[in-house]
């Protein structure tokens, strides 16, 4: 530029120059210019490449908590924000905290151009690909049972899975409602995620689980180790042990040393059990188990710890018809009889009397280790009624009582309470043949009688009616001697004579020998029941209570003969007279039984 006075301006001169310089100053900064443009184009692309993509998982932090939303930092500048509903617990708290991580899915944006972030959705599309994992490798997942459905369970492993029945054990399950709200291990059987279906199985897991811990049992196992096991099963028979992926029994008789009637009474499905092998065959797999050799066997001392005689305390365990179980100590029991337990009172069942868990004393009657018995009194340690009995009814003395039973042989009479007498047949009359006791007397009767004899032992009252009355047999009374003459009446004819009742109660026979001087082939011939006939008492036996009478002698006395005929004949007869009397005593003895 030219001035007034026609010069170059200081400012033109240096413009100028700067002119001339600008080619290589504008070169050296378009050159820095382009450097500086073409990083920021690389981190802009850079950024481009990484930045948040909408179905895309990624791991935020929390940066801002509001009332309604949860602002979360994804990453290279960039935020989003999650309803907060999603990330609410039961009782309507936000479970998150500013500065706390967790993967969201970035699911869209707004009408504002917002990130809209999702908790809930992150967690269900990783569960599918877990669930997909976990189906293709055999991988076991978690989960909780939520609830019974049909045909199974229902679980939450993050979505909900399916659990057959028939999948949640070994064995067959019958009550599913105790698995509710166990957090247990699964296996994925099959998924279908279109239809949002998953199945699950807890019985693989439990097979996988029994075949690793019975090669681990098979190897340790071995005759006299004790182990620790679970009750898997109860019968009559005994308990089946899990021992660790194999059972043993526990067979009822090893259980304990005493007797256990019923498994079930003292164990549970689940209880732990500490039981020793008593043998195993590998080869089978099978193996016998002890509880009761875990303790010392009771028997080998009991006949020093319970002496007979003794009295001790025990416990009613088991009640039966014929009488009570008492036990003595763990393993060692004795039996109560019925006919051991009351002195004088029946009973037609212990538990009318006692009842299982009562503590009673008894007394030791018997011990025999051999077949593990033992015998216990319970009446024993009460006073014996019968011992009174004995002093307060001496032998001899009489009594009165009311007949309470009749019976074929005899009938008992009430003496005292719970106390009977028994009056056998044969007592009741010294002159009548008495068939049945009913024929002269009747339930309710009031009778006296003679105590005959008390046995303590056997606990058992003889009494007799007819010994009230004198005996006609006694020899003091008796007045039939042998040669005097006696007057009576035929009661029966049989074939080896004739019956002569004396008085009542007192019968004599004649032979058929001794009916006449002439022959009598049959008693009937000459006489009847009912007739009068007189005769000589030939002889007298008062033990066994017969009398031999003769018509014959009384009729024509016998006289002595001289001739050797007549001794002859004489001596004949006696021989046949002799024969007579033995087969007499015979009939006799045969009538007297009947």
């Amino acid at each position: 530029m030219v001035n007034s006075n026609n010069s170059i301006s200081k400012e033109q001169n240096s413009g100028e120059k700067i002119d001339e310089k600008a080619p290589a100053e504008k070169a050296l900064s378009q050159k820095v210019a382009g450097k500086e443009e073409d990083v920021g184009f690389r981190e802009l692309y850079e950024q481009s490449l990484q930045s948040v993509q909408l179905g895309q998982i990624v791991t935020g932090k929390v940066v801002q908590i509001n009332s309604d939303v949860l602002m979360v930092d994804v990453g290279w500048k960039t935020e989003g924000y999650i309803p907060a509903r999603e990330l609410k617990d039961e009782e309507g708290n936000i479970s998150f905290a500013v500065g706390d991580e967790l993967e969201v899915l970035v699911d869209r944006r707004d009408t504002d151009g917002n990130l809209v972030l999702s908790r809930d959705k992150a967690v269900k599309i990783k569960v599918w690909d877990d669930v997909k994992n976990a189906c293709e490798h055999n991988i076991p997942v978690k989960g909780t049972v939520i609830e019974r459905v049909k045909g199974g369970l229902s679980v939450d492993i993050g979505i909900l899975a399916f659990l057959p029945g028939s999948q949640v054990d070994v064995r067959p399950v019958r009550d599913l409602d105790k698995y509710v709200g166990q957090t247990l291990m699964f296996n994925v059987l099959k998924y279908d995620r279109k239809r949002n279906n998953v199945v699950l199985s807890r019985r693989s897991i439990l097979e996988q689980e029994r075949v690793a811990a019975k090669r681990e049992t098979l190897e340790g196992i071995e005759e006299g180790n004790i182990m620790e096991g679970v009750i898997k099963n109860i019968t009559d028979y005994g308990l089946f042990i899990d021992l660790g992926g194999i059972d043993g029994l526990l067979h009822v008789t090893d259980i304990s040393w005493g007797r256990i009637t019923r498994p079930s009474d003292n164990f549970s499905k689940g209880d732990r059990i500490r039981v020793k092998v008593l043998s195993f065959d590998r080869e089978k797999e099978r193996v016998s188990l002890g509880l009761k050799q875990l303790m010392d066997n009771p028997w080998e001392m009991i006949e020093k710890k319970y002496a007979v005689g003794s009295v001790i305390e025990g416990k009613v365990v088991n009640l039966t018809d014929y009488g009570v179980f008492v036990e003595m100590e763990p393993g060692v029991e004795g039996l109560v009889h019925i006919t051991e337990m009351f002195w004088t009172r029946e009973i037609k069942h212990p538990s009318k009397v006692l009842s299982m868990g009562d503590i009673v004393k008894v007394m030791v009657l018997d011990v025999n280790p051999e077949v593990k018995r033992i015998s216990l009194g319970l009446k024993q340690t009460t006073e014996n009624p019968w011992e009174a009995l004995k002093q307060k009814y001496p032998e001899g003395s009489i009594v009165k009582g009311v007949i309470r039973n009749i019976t074929n042989f005899g009938f008992f009479v009430g003496i005292e309470e719970g106390i009977d007498g028994l009056v056998h047949v044969s007592d009741l009359s010294w002159k009548q043949n008495i068939k049945h006791p009913s024929e002269l007397y009747k339930k309710g009767q009031e009778v006296e009688a003679m105590v005959l004899n008390i046995d303590v032992a056997n606990e058992k009252f003889s009494l007799g009616i007819k010994q009230v009355d004198k005996n006609p047999w006694d020899e003091k009374n008796f007045i039939y001697a042998a040669g005097s003459v006696i007057n009576g009446k035929v009661t029966n004819v049989t074939d080896f004579g004739i019956f002569v009742e004396l008085e009542e109660g007192v019968e004599g026979l004649v032979h058929v020998s001794e009916l006449s001087h002439k022959r009598v082939k049959a008693a009937s011939e000459i006489y009847a029941v009912g007739d009068v006939v007189s005769a000589i008492v030939k002889s007298v036996d008062l033990q066994n209570r017969r009398i031999r009478l003769s018509i014959k002698d009384y009729e024509s006395p016998p006289e002595a003969s001289s001739s050797s005929v007549t001794q002859y004949l004489n001596n004949k007869e006696n021989v046949g007279s002799n024969l007579g009397k033995v087969l007499a005593d015979v009939k006799m003895t045969e009538n007297d039984k009947g």
